[in-house]
């Protein structure tokens, strides 16, 4: 399914981008170009990142 229409970016690409290390919105941009058009996907790229995201382990506080 598409994400970006104006770049013609569907999601397979954008979580393979994500997985490869492009963790904002700006660096899925670069990767493939997802965003850099009208920007109404931006909502859409940013669930992905945070759908990717690898399970950080949160520091303990002091």
């Amino acid at each position: 399914m598409y994400v970006c229409i104006c770049a013609r970016v569907r999601e397979c690409e954008i979580r393979r981008v994500i997985r490869a290390g492009a963790h904002s919105e700006d660096a899925v941009g670069d990767e493939c170009g997802a965003g850099t058009g009208c920007g109404t996907c931006l909502d859409r790229v940013a669930d992905l990142i945070e759908a990717e995201a690898p399970n950080a382990v949160m520091p303990a506080l002091a």
